[in-house]
């Protein structure tokens, strides 16, 4: 372990270090071919644009006239100086006076200016630039073997210019540069290596550290932590793995906790399939009795037991019966499976709960009238709920049709819409016998019946309080159900404001 840890350490120093001097190295070469190659060239290209801003400050003098003026020249003078040129301009109007000059030993300069004059010796291969007034030109002074930068031209119709510029300058400046950054690299790559080393030696030891919590924490150790603190990166770095240590303590605490949830979700699944089984044992018993009777009258028909019209409307008559209350079984069945599994969409609206009822009192009215039924409407003129209000009427219809089935004693039905607290409470009161209390809770399960043979009498299933649930909880909203000496109100609530909703 010691051995892996010292190879790390040194690894990372001479890693660091090697990557320092190899990236010092491979600046000063970029900087030594830049310089080499490319100096030169920006010198020439400077030096050239010297020469033709100083052609055309001449020239603006020449058409002037001030070419002649102290002040001007003396200002000429200075730019040229410090742009080391020289300069002679001829008036070739005037037998070749010299009226311009900042060289005090003209004679070679006028001497080249003549010969450029006469003989228009302009090397093409040598010329850099060339327009209508002037010829800029690289040449060899063969007599001191240097290189000058040349210009002529005319500064007007009478006034005939040459300027020249050395560059052997810059090629010993190049040289120069090129020598001192050698020296520079050198240095640099001793003393920064030395440096680089110590300093990088000093970042591996908190790495260290950091390997060796790392290996703790995948031994699943979490009480060793990261000591050697700073606010650098690796500070940082060594602050999330306490961090993480922590953290991934905690989630395999929340893990093996998760694992035991698992478990009881196993054991709940397991319920929930048991559930379903008995829901499809409940299905097939419900349509176990239609379908028989269903068969049997058909095959009835079919045979001829009855060939009387009478009989054969009433075998007629049980079967549509029949297969009426399964439709409604069905329908019934899919209506709470899209409540109970969110497929069916809850549109919330404005609308008068009054005007809802009466319009569901007034659709029962045959079904009161069968049962002899009083109905007592209590309510205010109007009152507005927030809720979907087709499937508010599928609980109303629910509760109402289920006073009217259950109707008994004084034979009274009482429906009641209070409105207080921002809620509306409608409640469907009906005479009767009370629910025995042991059946209460499971009055909303689906298929259950208190008295099986008066519910098959008017053809229930035990899935319209269901329905009422389901509706009721995609509201978010209250119901239930309450006991009477004379009889049993049903009852739920709605939002009169939207905020609540």
């Amino acid at each position: 372990m010691k051995k892996a840890k010292r190879e790390l350490k040194y690894t990372l120093s001479g890693q660091m270090t090697a990557i320092f001097v190899g990236l010092l190295v491979f600046v000063l070469m970029l900087v030594f071919i830049v310089n080499t190659g490319f100096l030169g060239r920006y010198y020439m290209s400077h030096k050239q644009k010297d020469l033709i801003e100083m052609y055309e400050e001449m020239s603006e003098a020449v058409n002037n006239g001030n070419l002649g003026n102290e002040a001007v020249q003396k200002k000429l003078v200075a730019e040229l100086e410090k742009t080391n040129i020289d300069v002679c301009a001829m008036d070739i109007s005037d037998d070749g006076k010299v009226v311009f000059t900042n060289v005090k030993e003209e004679g070679f300069l006028y001497k080249q200016m003549l010969r450029i004059f006469f003989l228009k010796d302009d090397d093409q291969e040598k010329i850099l630039k060339h327009s209508d007034d002037y010829v800029v030109r690289k040449i060899r002074d063969p007599q001191s073997g240097t290189d000058y930068l040349e210009m002529w031209g005319y500064l007007s119709d009478s006034v005939f210019v040459t300027m020249r510029s050395p560059l052997d300058s810059i090629r010993e400046s190049a040289n120069l540069a090129n020598q001192f950054l050698i020296y520079l690299g050198i240095f640099g790559m001793f003393f920064g290596g030395i440096l680089v080393w110590i300093f990088s030696r000093r970042i591996t030891k908190p790495v260290l550290e950091l390997a060796r919590l790392s290996e703790d924490m995948a031994n699943l150790n979490f009480d060793a932590k990261y000591t050697s603190g700073g606010k650098n990166e690796i500070g940082v770095l060594g602050e999330n793995f306490n961090k993480m240590s922590d953290q991934l303590e905690k989630t395999i605490s929340e893990l093996k906790t998760a694992n035991n949830q698992l478990q009881q979700d196993i054991e709940q699944k397991e319920k929930l399939e048991n559930m379903r089984n008995e829901f499809l044992g409940n299905v097939s018993h419900e349509l176990k009795t239609p379908i028989a009777l269903i068969q049997g009258y058909a095959e009835g028909l079919k045979e001829g037991i009855n060939d009387d019209p009478e009989s054969t409307e009433f075998y007629c008559d049980v079967i549509i019966d029949e297969a009426g209350k399964m439709n409604r079984m069905v329908k019934n069945l899919l209506t709470l499976n899209q409540l109970e599994f969110g497929t069916d969409e809850v549109e919330f609206e404005r609308f008068d709960i009054v005007k809802l009822v009466k319009g569901v009192i007034a659709s029962c009215d045959i079904l009161i009238q069968q049962v002899n039924a009083n109905v007592d409407f209590i309510a205010d003129e109007t009152a507005y709920v927030w809720a979907d209000e087709f499937k508010t009427e599928q609980v109303v219809r629910n509760y109402l049709t289920n006073a009217i089935h259950h109707v008994g004693n004084e034979k009274r039905i009482e429906v009641k819409i209070v409105s207080m607290d921002g809620k509306v409470c409608v409640s469907v009161f009906n005479s009767g016998k009370p629910i025995p209390e042991e059946d209460v809770p499971k009055l909303w399960d689906k298929f259950y019946k208190v008295d099986k043979a008066h519910t098959r009498e008017y053809g229930g299933n035990g899935i319209g309080l269901s329905i009422v649930k389901a509706i009721m909880e995609s509201f978010h909203q209250g119901y239930g159900v309450k006991n009477y000496d004379n009889g049993v109100e049903f009852w739920f609530e709605l939002d009169a404001k939207c905020g609540k909703v």
